[in-house]
């Protein structure tokens, strides 16, 4: 595994200075807050059998829709990468402790809100049922951010906690979207994105064939077929009802990439120039902007909303995503043997299931649609808000010793 790039530290930095703006703003000034996020730039009516009603046109929908795709497609990268480039950490057996883990943190969060909404929610809007899909996902960016300063650069732990928090959000987004009532036989329109990514594959993604020129390889590395595919792949993922911030993840697999894998946003990746690669050098500096712009759309936190939709939003984080993690751990460990990957403790385990307890971007895209406007939503954004507290106690706790072999801050280790 080699040394993190400091970009990632500065999407989360990006994100805390969005959050903490728009805070500022929806408690000194809430009614100019709401009427600019809520302000309708324009209305697009199309066919309904294009998009379910009239497309209005707000600053939440540039945001979460459209710009958010680019940092999913920055983070799907390294999913994918993971998967299945040689020595990836999610390459072959190596997937299934991470990924237990991961869907036992989606499957205990869900029943326990549940529960608690049974038991104490009072929102005359509210009905059972409602909102489950809101504590499925956490956030890649500050999980980094805390999980760097308790662990240190280059620890092994630091690589599993982003690669559960990459999972978790690309899968709460997926049930986020399945559980959609409007989608029926809107779901068609995900052929629009298979068949944009296949072709730009059979065109591009597999590179030049044996005895090709020197014309035609470098015509393999043009980046503008992937960008038109991936405008299609967005487009038919929004119309077909499903999360359009998923929109570009289609097409990952179908860019040309390079044989190996560095590791999980690795420093050393700024060397290579393959397109996957060099489309994600472009978006670099655009996706810090897009995460500030989110923070300040989605991050508002009013603290007078408090309100029972917080303590079960909070209940599912710090008890029902923990408690699923665990169970799906020690699962794992008894009926097949798997262990943690090397360096990394039990201790070290316990810090990474505290870390995953924050919940906020995956969480407040979900809150708009899974929830009514309104109070419940300002409740359960409080409760996202609140969540973050779960880092602060991470980082509080005595320091995690350092495994023999991991590097110090500036170096790097062999992956094993």
């Amino acid at each position: 595994m080699y040394r993190i790039s400091p970009f990632v530290r500065h999407f989360g930095l990006a994100l805390l200075l969005g959050i903490a703006t728009a805070t500022l703003w929806v408690n000194l000034a809430p009614a100019s807050y709401y009427d600019f996020i809520e302000w309708h730039v324009a209305e697009v009516a199309l066919p309904n059998w294009v998009w379910r009603g009239t497309v209005s046109i707000t600053p939440f929908m540039v945001v979460a829709d459209m710009l958010m795709a680019l940092f999913f497609f920055f983070v799907g990268k390294e999913l994918w990468e993971s998967l299945i480039l040689e020595r990836g950490a999610l390459a072959g057996r190596r997937a299934v402790f991470p990924m237990g883990l991961t869907v036992g943190g989606l499957i205990g969060a869900a029943p326990v809100w549940l529960v608690l909404q049974a038991l104490i929610e009072t929102a005359e809007e509210a009905s059972f049922g409602q909102g489950w899909t809101v504590p499925l996902g956490t956030d890649v960016v500050l999980a980094y951010l805390v999980g760097r300063r308790v662990f240190g650069q280059g620890h092994p732990a630091l690589h599993l906690l982003l690669l559960l928090a990459i999972a978790t959000d690309i899968l709460a987004l997926l049930i986020l979207g399945l559980t959609n009532p409007n989608l029926s036989w809107r779901l068609f329109w995900l052929a629009l994105p298979l068949a944009a990514s296949f072709g730009v594959w059979a065109l591009c993604g597999r590179g030049p064939a044996p005895g090709a020129t020197e014309r035609q390889r470098r015509a393999g590395q043009r980046l503008w077929p992937y960008l038109l595919a991936g405008a299609l792949s967005w487009f038919g993922t929004a119309a077909s009802g499903m999360p359009a911030a998923l929109g570009l993840l289609p097409v990952i697999p179908a860019i040309a990439h390079a044989d190996r894998s560095f590791g999980l946003f690795a420093e050393a990746e700024g060397f290579l120039h393959d397109p996957l690669n060099r489309l994600a050098h472009l978006l670099v500096r655009p996706v810090a902007v897009i995460l500030f712009l989110f923070g300040v759309i989605r991050g508002g936190v009013d603290f007078q909303a408090f309100a029972p939709t917080t303590l079960v939003t909070l209940g599912s984080l710090w008890i029902g995503r923990p408690l699923g993690m665990v169970t799906a751990g020690l699962a794992l460990a008894r009926a097949s043997g798997l262990r943690l990957p090397p360096g990394v403790t039990t201790g070290d385990l316990l810090r990474i299931v505290m870390i995953l307890s924050m919940g906020f971007t995956v969480p407040a895209i979900a809150i708009s649609a899974a929830l009514p406007g309104g109070a419940m939503q300002e409740a359960a954004r409080l409760g996202l808000a609140l969540s973050l507290l779960a880092g602060a106690v991470a980082l509080v706790l005595p320091r995690p010793a350092r495994p023999a072999g991991t590097p110090s801050q500036a170096g790097r280790v062999t992956q094993a």
